[in-house]
């Protein structure tokens, strides 16, 4: 019964990977809009799908008692780490992108120390050290402005990372996955407002296209995530969710002309390669343990 588990929570992981790459995809091909305000469509459409999700499922939005404080620094991390993203995504190839936003669950391990009070253990921190070494095959750091979105796409996975951190201190609070998921996207929404107000762009009807294709694609990532997470451990089967850079690489190819340079895929083999080794560790440890 429970590898029949883990396989679909697998198939759901891939899934999302999937939709979230073809996310990345159709933020860069809505050309020239600002970032910020593709981060308001894509929540505000994803909004939109949470709560059909809540009402349809018939799950009351009550949010759990002392819960209110972590769902707004998941939301408040989250949504600057998405916002760091969007500009990256705009200005790199989306393989490359997409590996950074992945540095998420390394920084996720940093802040569980303070967030869930989980230390991490030797082997952990030398994933970390090796993850890092791998981003700076990605980010190629100087001085330039050129290195800029590079550095962008580091701190949206740092955001994304005290994201997650949080989440794991919902769930363990017992706080509902949906809940927590349409109170993001209204977050987020809401927070973004303000900026597309004042600083809005006239859009073609083929930028509202892929924006509205942008945020049905991030509802998908997080819908299939979250279900990939409630039927599976996360240390069995989080390593697939590494196929998002697979499938970047695919997509950017085919639809952007995008080739990541051999620096970037030095940098892949090591940060995917420390998940992997991690990840068969985690499993040989729970093997041990039965």
């Amino acid at each position: 019964m429970n590898k029949s588990k883990n396989n679909l929570g697998i198939i759901y992981i891939i899934i999302s990977a999937f939709c979230f790459a073809v996310m990345n995809l159709f933020i860069r091909l809505s050309g020239d809009v600002p970032s910020m305000q593709k981060c308001f469509f894509r929540n505000f459409f994803a909004l939109i799908i949470a709560v059909i999700g809540l009402v349809r499922a018939k799950t009351p939005f009550r949010i759990g008692k002392g819960n209110t404080k972590y769902l707004v620094a998941r939301s408040l991390s989250g949504g600057l780490g998405m916002m760091c993203n969007f500009y990256a995504v705009d200005h790199l190839p989306i393989s490359d992108a997409s590996i950074l936003n992945k540095l998420a669950p390394f920084f996720a391990i940093i802040f569980s120390i303070w967030i869930v009070k989980e230390v991490a253990n030797r082997y952990e921190w030398l994933a970390i050290i090796c993850v890092f070494i791998g981003a700076l095959f990605v980010v190629k750091p100087s001085f330039s402005m050129e290195a800029v979105p590079a550095f962008a796409g580091v701190l949206g996975g740092l955001g994304a990372g005290i994201a997650y951190a949080f989440v794991r201190k919902l769930g363990s609070r017992g706080e509902n996955s949906m809940i927590v998921v349409a109170f993001f996207s209204a977050f987020t929404t809401l927070m973004l407002t303000p900026n597309l107000i004042i600083n809005f762009t006239p859009m073609t009807g083929e930028q509202w296209m892929f924006l509205v294709f942008t945020g049905i694609a991030a509802a998908g990532g997080q819908i299939f995530i979250t279900k990939a997470y409630l039927v599976a451990p996360a240390k069995e089967i989080s390593v697939y969710d590494y196929s998002i850079v697979i499938f970047a690489a695919i997509l950017g190819f085919i639809f952007l002309d995008q080739i990541p340079d051999w620096l970037s895929v030095i940098g892949y083999v090591i940060i995917i390669g420390t998940a992997v080794i991690k990840w068969r560790f985690g499993m040989k440890k729970i093997e041990t343990k039965m």
